[in-house]
Formats: C-alpha cells, sequence, structure tokens
C-alpha cells in the first residue's frame, strides 16, 4: 500500500516508523519563518506471508474402497475428469451406469447415472464388467462399450452374450446406440486390444473350462475369422476354488503386449491376476502367448483383502503415472456378489519390463492422489 503525508515542519524532522520502508524526499530551512513542505512517501512493508495450511501442504490422499456396490471396474481419466463403470447385475430397469468426477475424492461420492438400458429380453439384465474405448469408428472418435448381458434369471452360461454399444460423441456419458452382439456364442468379460494395425476382442468363454479366448475385429462391434484359446486354467493357484480364466485386460510399454486376466473363481477368497505376454507376432497363433508361472496380485490375509481381481488400468492426470483399478472383498467368507468393492492403487515395472502390483492395499489406508491432480 502507498501513501502520501504533507506536513509543515519548522525544523528537521526525524522519522521513525517500525516495519515500513521509507522514501522520504525533504526540503528543510533553519528560517523558522520559511515554510518547508516535506513530502515523505511511505511503503509500507509486505506483511509476512501467512503460514500455508496443513490442508495446503499436505499431500492429498484418498482410501479404498471408493464406493460400495462396484464390482469388476473399469476406470479412466478423460478431458479433466475420471470414470467409473462397473458391474450392476440387476434387472431390466437398472442398465448401466457410470460415475463422473474432477477427483479421486468426488468420485468415491459422484452419483451413479444410467447411461444404457434395454427391454430386450435377451440383452436386459445382469449386466457384467462394462468397458469402455474410444476408437476411430465410421463417424470418427467414438466410445465404444464392451459389456455382458442376458435374460432376466441365473442361466448365466447360457443366457449371457457379449454386446457392444456406440456413443453419439465423445462423451463417455453417451447418449449410447446399441450395435450388436460380439461373438456368436456364449461368452463374458470382453475387452480390446490393439497390435499393429489389427484390432482383437480378448474374452471368456464356457468350455469344459473356463477360458481366455482371441478373435480378430473387423470393427469396433464386429469379429471376424475364427476363435482361438490362448489360456486354460491349468496351473493349482488357477483352480483353487473352480477351473476359471476371465476379465482379461491389456496393457503396453516399449513395445511388448502384456494380458493380465482374473483366475481361480470370483466366489471364492483366492480369486487372483495372473499374466500373459505376447512373445510372437500373431496375436491369434495360441503359441505366441506366454503364461507366466506365478499370480502377480493376490489376497493378503494380514491386510484383510481377499479375492483382488477383475481389473483394469488408467493413467494419472499428468500421465506420469501406472494405475489399477480392481475389485475385492474384505471377508474370506465374502462371496461373488454386488458386495465386492472397487478400489484403486498405483503399481510400478520391474527392470525386466513386466508390471509390478505388489500386494493389495488394506482398506482404509491412506495413498496418494494420482499425480496431477
Amino acid at each position: 500500500m502507498h501513501f502520501h503525508t504533507l506536513f509543515k515542519a519548522r525544523s528537521a524532522m526525524a522519522i521513525a516508523i517500525a516495519a515500513q520502508t521509507l522514501t522520504l524526499a525533504a526540503c528543510s530551512s533553519e528560517d523558522s519563518t520559511q515554510r518547508a513542505i516535506e513530502e515523505v512517501t511511505v511503503e509500507a512493508s509486505a506483511p509476512a506471508a501467512p503460514a500455508v495450511s496443513e490442508v495446503e501442504t499436505a499431500t492429498k490422499t484418498f482410501t479404498n474402497p471408493l464406493n460400495e456396490g462396484a464390482p469388476d471396474p473399469w476406470v479412466t481419466y478423460y478431458d479433466g475428469h475420471y470414470y467409473l463403470a462397473a458391474t450392476t447385475w440387476g434387472a431390466a430397469e437398472v442398465g448401466l451406469t457410470m460415475r463422473k468426477a474432477k477427483t479421486i475424492a468426488e468420485l468415491k461420492t459422484a452419483e451413479a447415472v444410467q447411461i444404457w438400458q434395454d427391454d430386450n429380453p435377451d440383452r436386459c439384465c445382469n449386466l457384467w464388467a462394462p468397458e469402455f474405448f474410444l476408437l476411430d469408428g465410421p463417424n470418427g472418435p467414438r466410445w465404444y462399450g464392451y459389456f455382458t448381458g442376458g435374460a432376466p434369471g441365473e442361466d448365466y452360461v447360457n443366457t449371457q452374450f457379449m454386446h457392444v454399444i456406440e456413443s453419439d460423441g465423445t462423451d463417455p456419458l453417451g447418449p449410447y446406440t446399441y450395435k450388436g452382439k460380439l461373438v456368436e456364442r456364449n461368452a463374458l468379460d470382453g475387452t480390446v486390444l490393439e497390435v499393429g494395425d489389427k484390432m482383437y476382442s480378448v474374452y471368456s468363454v464356457w468350455n469344459e473350462t473356463q477360458d481366455l479366448a482371441i478373435k480378430e475385429m473387423s470393427s469396433p462391434w464386429e469379429t471376424v475369422g475364427e476363435e482361438v484359446v490362448i489360456v486354460k486354467p491349468t496351473l493349482p493357484w488357477e483352480v483353487q476354488t473352480h477351473t476359471v480364466a476371465e476379465g482379461p485386460v491389456a496393457i503396453q510399454r516399449d513395445g511388448r503386449t502384456f494380458v493380465v486376466y482374473a483366475a481361480s473363481a470370483c466366489w471364492g477368497p483366492d480369486y487372483k491376476l495372473g499374466l500373459l505376454e505376447l512373445t510372437g507376432a500373431d496375436p491369434m497363433d495360441a503359441a505366441a502367448w506366454h503364461k507366466f508361472p506365478e499370480p502377480v496380485f493376490e489376497r493378503d490375509d494380514k491386510r484383510g483383502v481377499y479375492a483382488p481381481g477383475h481389473n483394469t488400468f488408467f493413467k494419472s492426470p499428468d500421465g506420469t503415472e501406472d494405475w489399477m483399478a480392481y475389485h475385492a472383498n474384505d471377508l474370506e467368507s465374502d462371496v461373488c456378489d454386488m458386495g465386492r468393492t472397487p478400489r484403486i492403487q498405483k503399481f510400478e515395472w520391474n527392470e525386466d519390463g513386466t508390471p509390478n502390483f505388489g500386494t493389495p492395499v488394506a482398506a482404509g489406508t491412506e495413498l496418494p492422489v494420482p499425480s496431477g491432480e
């Protein structure tokens, strides 16, 4: 703040103003009858900067789970917002829902907005594991949603199919239009893999065991050619509760392609994640896939985390960190229902170029938010 003071003085004056910086211009005379005008410009010293509050200096944190009743979570960060979709497993009126928020803290309380609903009895109900990809379609970039759905009831093996919906624009919340079945057989948990200039669908199928299969895509909603099985659950940790391989999702880094998948069975505490790598040139060649012999993410009894699995990946807002979303249970006796809760945590990369997911973090643990938030 600047201000000016004009005053008369018969003699020289000494001015002392505590905690102020003075710029002084003065004229004076010893003649008692002479008027002298001294212009004193006093510049108040800037006040000390207030102490930054602990809230501002502390690292922003969050805790898992993100919310209740959202298994098989898909999370992405797009255009300044996080988006979360998950299994809804309801009747026709439930449909698919999605949450949107600027921060993880807001995501925890964001409203689940219905983005798709269908009364067709062949695909109306029991909607599982939605994933969304921004792909180039005939009319430019569009979000394509891949989900499993079928008829009412519990005859999942015979009624559940994989379906595709397309957004009208580039808003993940839609609106969406139904495009069709992805494959003409009962299947679940479809995801998209891009290698070179081709797209593939990787998904789970009910054979004698529940296997992972792959099929080439001719468009974001169509597949062509033969189906090839690339994983059968045969290792001891893949068959602890039941012979299951499901929930595949791809992650690529430094020219290498990995697929993470869930093994054992979601209705037991030993549901976990396994890892594949494409080591050959052709994804449609089963021999081109290498299965790692040990699980890469599994239960941690000391931390009270059971059946961690069915994950997806996303980047931090500034693009510098890799994060995974997955669901887990709090009790060993918990089952494969809507009580499974969505969780996220950052992961790293090993020196050999493989992903290192670490161990699942206990619910309620304070974790730094994704970088750039």
